[in-house]
């Protein structure tokens, strides 16, 4: 009857080493939620040319500024005003497939817009070559 204890104290250390590793990523991605809030504030307030320019340099390398800003304007000008949004996860990621090698952060949020009562929107946070975390892709669906 002695072996009970000594399998809970098992269980309970492999829980714990378990549990521990998920604590240690959440703790990553705080500064990648960090940029992507501030990031998300310059989208929300019409900001779209400051939120180029505090973009990723991936992200600079990939599209212009006039066309970021064509294209972010012609969505939020589909889905209309932010209503509400929720942090709904924030997944680090090490070299993902089809992306420079790196340090990511994909952050979805459940979102309501003036227009559209259910979206998710997604961003990506990199941590940026001087150590920054900064947004290196936005999409709402």
């Amino acid at each position: 009857m002695r072996r009970r204890p000594t399998l809970r104290l098992l269980l309970v250390c492999l829980l714990a080493l378990v549990m521990s590793p998920r604590s240690v990523l959440a703790q990553d991605t705080t500064a990648a939620e960090t940029a992507a809030t501030a990031w998300l504030a310059q989208v929300d307030a019409g900001k779209y040319a400051d939120s180029w320019t505090s973009a990723a340099s991936a992200f600079k390398q990939a599209v212009t500024q006039e066309k970021w800003q064509d294209a972010v304007k012609r969505v939020r000008d589909q889905v209309g005003a932010l209503k509400s949004r929720t942090k709904s996860s924030a997944a680090p990621m090490t070299n993902p497939p089809g992306a420079p090698a790196g340090e990511y952060v994909i952050i979805q949020y459940s979102a309501t817009f003036e227009q559209r009562a259910t979206a998710t929107e997604t961003v990506t946070a990199v941590r940026d070559a001087d150590g920054t975390w900064r947004i290196v892709g936005y999409f709402v669906q």
